[in-house]
């Protein structure tokens, strides 16, 4: 039986960030160019605080970012390549989610991947921590490979022995049917060393195809406070339901008793794809690395309000806005094409571009 494991936040020292590079086998190829630009500003930010890891899915892929990234000067930490053959850039779901064991080595809890209930091929993706174990700058040495379904997006952790999870995704007939609540969370308990789960009972966005991932919601944040994608618009349809978010998350307290302090990110202006669907643009979706959190940018006017409000959670940091608009296009944003890699996942002698 698994156990001794526990969960770092995501703001535990890092030794990397893992990119899946987007590619024309996926469903980004109509909107490719504007995608991959997101993903350059993305990497060469994150290469300026900590190194890289690319998944590319064939090797003209991975030559020609080598040649991108080569010219590119400013990066000062290493940056590593991994030609592994993938169905999408979701790395948050797909990754490897690292526990770290009663003497801090990290390991490497190996979930199921489904596409987000059987919604899309997942297939590849769902074999890409395997693969990437065996890369010779991973200094993992156990992997755990279990048979249940769950994805990095769907929890976040407070790294005091809480995880916050909603019921629409977890409990989602889709995931894992054959489970209750109470059994999923002795489970979950077990496999991240857990005092308690909060299950929040609302919260949803238009667009999100993952049936309600937290981390377009709400987020554990360094100073003790949750951060949570708030809307004031009371014209808008999501207000009713994140208003009872809001409230819920208000009696939330941590494992010590202590109620966590609320910061409410501003609600954007509605976005659309161009056929007129309605898309899941969340300041929650921020991604923490070693020195800085980057904030998810709509060409709105609440952008500067999102990052002040970020800012006073992770006092310290840089607060570095990235242009997300062609990645909700595809329902996510930069949380969930991202996945950090704590401290003692990498070999510390490799350096580099690499593989």
């Amino acid at each position: 039986m698994l156990s001794g494991f526990r969960l770092p936040p995501e703001w535990a020292p890092q030794d990397a960030v893992l990119l899946t590079w987007p590619h024309a086998g996926t469903d980004w190829a109509d909107d490719l160019d504007a995608v991959e630009l997101v993903f350059v500003q993305l990497a060469a930010t994150i290469l300026r605080y900590q190194a890289l890891v690319v998944l590319c899915h064939d090797a003209p892929l991975r030559d020609r970012l080598k040649t991108l990234f080569a010219s590119q000067t400013a990066a000062l930490h290493p940056l590593y390549f991994a030609l592994i053959p993938n169905n999408d850039s979701w790395a948050r779901d797909h990754g490897p989610i690292t526990v770290l064991d009663n003497t801090d080595e990290p390991v490497w809890l190996n979930f199921c991947f489904t596409g987000w209930g059987d919604k899309y091929s997942a297939t590849l993706d769902n074999q890409i921590n395997d693969r990437l174990f065996g890369a010779p700058f991973i200094a993992v040495r156990k992997i755990e490979r279990l048979d249940l379904v769950l994805e990095g997006g769907a929890i976040d952790s407070d790294g005091r022995g809480t995880l916050l999870v909603t019921k629409r995704c977890l409990l989602h007939p889709n995931r894992n049917p054959g489970l209750s609540q109470s059994e999923l969370t002795a489970r979950l308990n077990e496999l991240f060393g857990l005092q308690q789960i909060i299950w929040l009972d609302h919260g949803a966005l238009a667009g999100d195809d993952t049936d309600g991932h937290i981390d377009m919601l709400a987020r554990f944040t360094p100073n003790g406070a949750i951060v949570y994608q708030a809307c004031d618009d009371k014209a808008d349809h999501h207000f009713a339901e994140l208003q009872s978010m809001a409230q819920q998350l208000a009696r939330c307290c941590d494992a010590q008793g202590q109620p966590y302090p609320l910061l409410a990110l501003p609600w954007p202006s509605a976005k659309f794809s161009p056929d007129g669907t309605r898309l899941p643009a969340s300041y929650a979706n921020f991604l923490i690395i070693n020195g800085a959190v980057l904030v998810p940018q709509y060409a709105d006017e609440a952008d500067a309000r999102a990052r002040a409000v970020i800012g006073q959670a992770f006092a310290g940091y840089d607060i570095i806005g990235i242009p997300c608009l062609p990645l909700i296009r595809q329902r996510g944003s930069l949380h969930c094409v991202s996945m950090q890699l704590p401290r003692g996942v990498l070999q510390t002698f490799v350096q580099g571009i690499t593989h």
